[in-house]
């Protein structure tokens, strides 16, 4: 079974695991501003393996947050971008899935599941679809609804495989489904969405938010690059189009969008805040690992030996770039002679470091390469294990207060503070 969720959600990735306490400390802030908003810890299948940590260890961080804070709403632990190859793991931990298609897409269906599924997107062509910012609306024709069919019709046969896969593992303990197509090169259509929507019901998919492929580009832990105002009317019809479908077709009541930001797309979230308040729709939006960036600025402004640390992890980091940007290539711009050197980095003041690499896009000093960088040498920290955890704990105090206000005044306030939420 699926669980109905708040309108509003945020996702919040801890890689090593001690900052929950601060995270949620920010949620707990914002409820006593009137923001109903409620947090998804996650932690992807690539990341457990990195770090050398499991998908309980997630479970038991959330839970210990809850229980020594007193938070008293939902929340939820994320199996992030699983696969039918990985998703078993998570069974025990986890009340929400998000799986990944973006390997599907592009994939040829079986020419009868092609010939199936015809019959449902075929009664859509030619008719006048009411969405927003098209004069007249929006009327699909039976090529291009034709051609997504073929990219995307596969992709959801994977998402229903992998339900069937969760739903055989868990039983009927309720749980949250999302399904994932944002780290792909070519952003959706409308008629790629609409294929998408009527193909989830299609195949009884019990989808609660879907995670799209926006216009522009979504790099780790840097602003979005693009045309907000594209991606303003992007959100926005994507919403009425789930609305439109909702009304014909078996989709969940709650069903919205997920926004997998890379993080800190801070230039985005004014024409986020007035689609919500325009529309009323519900979102989830998954902030991922600027926590670990918060902890690697702290160590460095902490001075001493955190700051050595920091300089030993950046060097090796350095030295193994392609290995480490491999991974993320769909979702980073970087090239090494972009980077500081090592030796250049010996020079530096933990302060210098700390201001080049903070989100502060007025500074003088920040440089968005070295952040996304740096958002990516988290495995290099693994690897000092008991002695990064040692200095993480050693300078608490120091990086909660930076993830707390993070979360609360860089990311909620911004995106939520003042819309109308549901009761908790």
């Amino acid at each position: 079974m699926t669980m109905l969720t708040p309108d509003y959600s945020l996702g919040v990735g801890d890689r090593f695991g001690l900052e929950g306490e601060a995270q949620l400390s920010a949620f707990i802030a914002a409820a006593r501003d009137g923001i109903t908003l409620f947090p998804v810890w996650n932690k992807s299948h690539r990341e457990h393996h990195l770090i050398g940590s499991v998908p309980g260890d997630v479970r038991r961080e959330a839970d210990t947050a809850v229980q020594r804070l007193g938070w008293t709403a939902p929340y939820f632990v994320d199996a992030d971008h699983v696969r039918p190859s990985t998703v078993a793991a998570f069974f025990a931990a986890s009340d929400w899935f998000t799986v990944d298609v973006a390997d599907a897409i592009g994939r040829p269906a079986p020419p009868d599941a092609l010939d199936d599924f015809r019959a449902v997107w075929q009664p859509w062509t030619q008719r006048s679809l009411p969405l927003p910012g098209l004069t007249g609306g929006w009327t699909p024709t039976a090529a291009e609804l034709r051609r997504s069919a073929e990219v995307y019709l596969d992709a959801v046969r994977e998402a229903a495989a992998t339900w069937q896969i969760i739903r055989e593992g868990i039983g009927d303990r309720l749980v949250r489904l999302e399904v994932s197509m944002d780290e792909t090169d070519r952003p959706q259509t409308l008629a790629d969405w609409l294929v998408l929507l009527l193909a989830l019901a299609h195949h009884r998919v019990p989808v609660h938010s879907i995670a799209p492929r926006f216009p522009g580009e979504f790099h780790k832990g840097v602003d979005y690059l693009g045309d907000p105002r594209l991606f303003e009317r992007t959100l926005e019809q994507f919403i009425a189009l789930i609305g439109i479908v909702r009304a014909e077709a078996d989709l969940p009541s709650n069903l919205r969008v997920s926004i997998h930001s890379g993080s800190d797309k801070f230039s985005l979230y004014p024409h986020i805040r007035a689609v919500l308040a325009r529309t009323g729709a519900g979102l989830h939006v998954k902030t991922a690992g600027t926590t670990w960036l918060e902890e690697a600025v702290g160590l460095a402004q902490a001075g001493g030996d955190a700051w050595a640390l920091m300089r030993e992890i950046y060097g090796a980091a350095w030295r193994r770039f392609d290995e480490l940007v491999a991974p993320y290539a769909t979702v980073v711009s970087l090239r090494r002679d972009e980077l500081p050197t090592p030796d250049d980095i010996a020079g530096w003041s933990g302060s210098h470091f700390a201001a080049v690499v903070a989100h502060t896009p007025a500074s003088p000093d920040y440089r968005p390469a070295l952040r996304q960088f740096v958002h990516l040498a988290y495995p290099e920290a693994a690897r000092r294990g008991a002695e990064f955890l040692d200095a993480l704990r050693a300078h608490r105090d120091r990086i909660a207060a930076r993830v707390r206000t993070n979360l609360l005044d860089r990311h909620i306030r911004p995106l939520f503070g003042g819309l109308a939420t549901a009761p908790a």
